[in-house]
């Protein structure tokens, strides 16, 4: 089998050597140049036509925004960004996922021997996803953090009583960042609660929340432990921690817990969608959106088994087709649906719900 071609592109030479070195030490990939700035790195995919490439976030010569757009637009390859673990990395780096790049690492600092390991773990899994992933179309423009968007034409209408009653429970990893924002931008500003396990890193989850808050009519934010879960509202699970809910009198409350990763994930979808099987039952909705791997799959039967009614992206709109695949053999799913379709499917789930349930009284 051929192995996976990877450039690197890093204005540190120290960094090129790492990651240069730990992708040769897989049998199924290898490093073919590196590039300390992005004009170097310009001639080399023409002349070696990688597979992957890893791109630093902050290059000199040209800003690697700028970089990734272009090549996004002129020869479109699966890309995993190399950001620093700081709010502006974080920053760039999410305006990188919406241009189009698979995923990202968090560079390690330096000589931290754990710090390295993980990075050596998460580049070449990156990599290889990355080298069988579906390429989106880059967005078209980059929205300035905190522009709220123009409101939708016809806006739906609002939810009433429902929102009090159901909760969303949303999956994602690979490719999620903006399979979840095309999601909840399409709700309505009194929808029902949102919970959502996005698998990423401590120091991102802030500006991937903040980021989401200027984008949507609901509000979002990192979830914080002992909160009470209201309409109108996303939770997202912070990074390094267990996002799951409880029930305390006549409310829910969100539990934000550190502990062992579960099906190497913390967070992960399996504690989430656990405990809304436990807690939540049939006033629970499930959706399962891209990424690698079967993380959630299990504890989403359990939630249909639990009475909630299950959403799983299907494979043509995936960047990749992993844990959908997996919820799906599970016999998780209700429905299967690209991913445009999702949000307005769960506005017109919960009303015909709703309706039923008048119908019935």
């Amino acid at each position: 089998m051929a192995k996976i071609r990877v450039v690197v592109v890093d204005d540190s030479a120290l960094v090129r050597g790492l990651l240069g070195e730990i992708i040769n030490r897989q049998p199924d990939m290898e490093c073919v140049g590196a590039a300390a700035d992005p004009l170097v790195a310009r001639e080399m995919i023409r002349e070696l036509n990688p597979d992957v490439i890893t791109l630093d976030v902050e290059m000199p010569r040209m800003d690697g925004l700028e970089f990734l757009g272009r090549l996004m637009r002129l020869r479109p390859m699966p890309v995993v960004m190399v950001s620093t673990l700081t709010e502006r990395g974080a920053d760039v780096t999410l305006r990188a996922l919406e241009l189009g790049a698979i995923d990202f690492v968090a560079k390690p600092k330096i000589g931290v021997a754990d710090g390295l390991q993980l990075l050596a773990r998460d580049i070449t899994d990156k990599v290889r996803i990355a080298a069988q992933a579906r390429l989106r179309r880059p967005a078209a423009t980059v929205a300035t953090a905190g522009a709220k968007p123009a409101q939708p034409v016809a806006a739906p209408a609002a939810m009433g009583r429902l929102s009090t009653e159901k909760m969303i429970f949303i999956g994602a990893s690979t490719g999620g960042t903006e399979a979840t924002k095309e999601v909840l931008m399409q709700l309505p500003p009194d929808f029902p609660a949102v919970l959502i396990t996005q698998h990423m890193p401590p120091g991102f989850t802030k500006s991937y929340a903040a980021r989401l808050d200027s984008l949507c009519r609901i509000h979002v934010a990192e979830a914080r432990d002992g909160e009470r879960i209201l309409p109108g509202h996303g939770y997202l699970a912070p990074g390094g921690t267990h996002l799951s809910i409880e029930r305390s009198g006549a409310n829910y409350i969100a539990r934000v817990q550190a502990g062992d990763p579960v099906n190497r994930h913390m967070p992960s979808v399996e504690v989430l969608f656990k405990s809304a099987a436990r807690v939540a039952g049939p006033n629970g909705v499930g959706v399962m959106l891209t990424g690698m791997g079967a993380d959630g799959a299990t504890a989403m039967k359990d939630m249909r088994d639990a009475g909630s009614y299950n959403i799983v992206q299907d494979e043509a709109s995936c960047v990749v087709f992993g844990m959908p695949r997996e919820a799906i053999a599970a016999g998780a799913a209700h429905e299967v649906l690209p991913l445009m379709q999702i949000g307005t499917r769960l506005i017109e789930r919960l009303r015909s719900s709703a309706g039923a349930a008048l119908s019935r009284v």
